[in-house]
């Protein structure tokens, strides 16, 4: 977000009402992702986001929120989606590969799709560091996900409209 705004604050005219939010949930380390998925749902839904505008699927892995966030982003129903996860480095080079792999999956889920969907993966060296920043010493990244997908979606939405009034239906603007 462009402010410098403490996690858990509310940005002034933030409009969740009558977005549509999807959130993939890896099920590993969940003890962290319910807490980053707890601090989603608190800012869509602060923010005017009804319940029942709030999909939430859950995987097995971080690996696996790049296929299910495209699957989803592709069915055309949702301004934003919301990647969560948590991958802790352990003894092998495994955690680096989780860790580009998935962040390069759901970039390109979103280039494909136009869909925004927000990156809030956890990558930490211990279990301490993520749990700081799923609701403890610095913050709910969760909390700041669910106002990113907001911002994004409202951008998202007020750029497609621009291009739809600058080129008609089928034309494309030349410079």
């Amino acid at each position: 977000m462009a402010e410098n705004l403490q996690s858990d604050t509310m940005p002034p005219n933030i409009d969740g009402g009558s977005l549509r939010i999807a959130m993939v949930v890896s099920r590993f380390n969940g003890l962290i992702t319910e807490r980053l998925l707890a601090g989603a749902m608190e800012a869509l839904q602060r923010s005017g986001t009804a319940k029942d505008d709030i999909e939430v699927v859950y995987v097995p892995g971080a690996f696996e929120l790049s296929l299910a966030a495209k699957k989803l982003a592709a069915r055309g129903e949702y301004d934003a989606l919301i990647a969560i996860g948590c991958v802790i480095r352990g003894e092998t080079s495994h955690y680096d590969h989780v860790c580009s792999e998935t962040a390069r999956g759901l970039q390109l889920a979103q280039m494909d799709t136009g869909v925004p969907i927000i990156f809030c993966v956890l990558t930490c060296e211990t279990e301490e560091q993520a749990m700081a920043r799923a609701g403890g010493e610095r913050g709910n990244k969760g909390f700041d996900s669910g106002l990113a997908a907001i911002e994004m979606a409202r951008l998202s939405q007020k750029l497609s409209k621009k291009l739809s009034q600058a080129a008609p239906a089928g034309k494309l603007r030349r410079a």
